[in-house]
């Protein structure tokens, strides 16, 4: 490989993450670039450095210095951020995202001391907002930099902790670390923003060192129109090969404005599709063991906001979709097989204030207003049940014990989020299913012993999929991520489970550990599908595919620097 030309030298180069390599500079590089006595003597390799890194990790205790620790080695050094993070994966992903990172974005205000490579795009500025964009693509000498992924969020549904205004940034940049971390996205190549439209929490307008746009929330036209300038610039700028991720938006505005926007560009919103994907893979993995058909399947979905409503398009989406081996239905007898309930109950055509989004999923044939969950299973009888809800405890032992009645193995997929939100844990519900649940959840369990061994519990994290169904749309350089690129991720992944009918107690999902390889096959999967529906720019060879991916994978590995002054800075 040829050495990288870069324009930086002494103070500068040290001073820009994206090309220190601290003490493992060269020495002809230290000579190269005016460092040799800008460091100390010794020259460490990257492991040399990892080990060390990972001491000084060590020395906090406390889960958010942590955190804090990681995304100050990130504006230090960007190789040396990911390869951390790529040795020591399951201890440090809780720490960089869920729970770990909605803590961070809470007090992002408190503890800000300088932007870390972020886009902030703010209401009150938004005559400015085209030129503001752009400045952002291109560097200082004017040469267009090139953008594979932009993560965008409008910090009003952050991770369970709901509206937290400016400090939506802090999940844009989680969001666009775990692309790069597992799936192989060029971390130069990918864009965070935030869109500060306000804020509709009291305590942060009242904060006086909150540092957004102290104002509540932007609503109506003004939002579209702001959504709609951003939205121009990405698609115009950077053309249609950039994937565009849509991250935490409330639920009034997540659909609307995926359905707006995914037939123009090719956009994503994880908090739909992505959940929907990680989940229809659990259920397919739990319908290897059940020797059952999705399209047979009773499914009660707790909690109809975007999460829930996502899942059940997505489920919807695959029994309506023609696949080996499947049963496929109309979409009309796919609605019938949904039952979603919130606050208030049974969604139903009586239902009043139901957002237009929900109107396939609305039940005809049940005459009773707010039914509630228990009265639900008593009389749908149902194979699934999915929790989307946030009400921790929600399923008490009456109503699990009461959906077993009927059901020789439960499908209980518990997934909202932090752990105290789940609407029942693993050792409850297979304590009341006697060991007979079969189960994924939203955050990490450790194994449950039952009647028939350890009970091996899924996590189910969209980091599972999303990285690598983002990673094959930006291989394809797929006009729009589909319905059918979203499936054939999910039928991947549900391949890669362990689970199965003669191993019923293994998990409906692979191993998080393994979440680098498995996003390989992922956007493996959605690349060639794009390519066959006709919806990509580039066209391989199916036996070219594997090694295309590959070696368009960034790798957190130090290369050869050379000074150029016209070289990159």
């Amino acid at each position: 490989m040829s050495p990288l030309k870069v324009a930086l030298r002494a103070d500068d180069i040290l001073a820009d993450p994206r090309f220190n390599k601290g003490t493992a500079f060269t020495r002809a590089e230290r000579s190269r670039f005016k460092l040799t006595s800008r460091l100390p003597y010794e020259v460490n390799d990257l492991d040399t450095q990892c080990y060390r890194a990972w001491d000084q990790l060590q020395a906090n205790e406390d889960a958010l210095k942590k955190n804090q620790f990681l995304w100050s080695l990130k504006e230090q050094n960007i190789v040396l951020f990911y390869a951390l993070l790529s040795r020591h994966l399951t201890e440090l992903f809780p720490i960089i995202y869920t729970p770990t990172e909605a803590e961070a974005i809470s007090s992002y205000s408190h503890v800000f001391r300088r932007p870390s490579g972020g886009v902030f795009l703010s209401y009150p500025e938004r005559e400015t907002l085209e030129d503001d964009l752009k400045s952002h693509l291109v560097d200082s000498k004017g040469r267009k930099k090139e953008y594979d992924l932009v993560v965008v969020s409008d910090g009003e549904a952050i991770l369970g902790i709901g509206d937290q205004g400016s400090g939506g940034i802090g999940i844009s940049t989680a969001k666009a670390v775990i692309y790069s971390l597992v799936a192989g996205v060029d971390p130069s190549r990918t864009l965070s923003v935030v869109l500060d439209v306000g804020t509709d929490r009291q305590e942060l307008r009242d904060d006086p060192i909150y540092v957004g746009w102290k104002h509540e929330r932007v609503r109506g036209k003004k939002y579209d129109d702001f959504v709609d300038r951003f939205v121009s610039v990405v698609a115009d700028s950077l053309g249609a090969g950039t994937l565009l991720h849509f991250e935490d938006f409330g639920v009034a505005n997540a659909q609307r404005i995926l359905e707006r926007y995914r037939v123009k560009h090719p956009l994503f919103n994880d908090d739909i599709q992505g959940t929907g994907a990680v989940t229809l893979a659990a259920i397919t993995a739990a319908l290897k063991v059940t020797r059952s058909d999705l399209t047979e399947q009773r499914i009660v979905i707790f909690g109809a906001g975007s999460a829930g409503l996502g899942i059940a398009k997505q489920l919807r989406q695959a029994m309506t979709q023609s696949t080996a081996g499947s049963t496929t239905i109309s979409a009309n007898e796919a609605n019938a097989r949904f039952w979603l309930v919130d606050r208030d109950g049974l969604i139903t055509d009586k239902t009043e204030g139901v957002r237009e989004a929900l109107g396939d999923f609305r039940r005809k044939d049940w005459d009773a207003q707010g039914v509630q969950l228990l009265d639900v299973v008593r009389k749908v009888k149902p194979t699934i049940m999915i929790g989307t809800s946030t009400q921790g405890g929600a399923w008490t032992e009456e109503i699990v014990k009461e959906m077993v009645k009927h059901v020789e193995r439960p499908i209980l997929l518990p997934l909202s989020n932090p752990t105290k939100l789940h609407e029942v844990t693993p050792e409850n519900a297979l304590k009341w299913t006697n060991g007979k649940a079969l189960l994924a959840t939203g955050s990490p369990f450790d194994p449950v012993d039952t009647p028939d061994g350890k009970y091996i519990v899924a996590e189910c994290n969209n980091a599972l999929v999303y990285p690598g169904l983002g990673f094959g749309a930006i291989l394809a350089q797929a006009r729009t991520v589909s319905d059918t690129m979203i499936v054939a991720a999910s039928k991947r992944l549900a391949e890669l489970a362990p689970a199965n009918a003669d191993d019923p107690r293994a998990a409906l999902l692979p191993d998080f550990k393994d979440s680098r390889a498995v996003n390989l096959e992922i956007a493996l999967a959605v690349m060639a599908q794009a390519i066959d529906e006709g919806n990509a720019n580039v066209d391989v060879e199916p036996e070219k595919r594997r090694e295309y991916a590959e070696g368009k994978q960034w790798k957190p590995e130090y290369v050869e620097f050379e000074y150029d002054p016209e070289g990159l800075d």
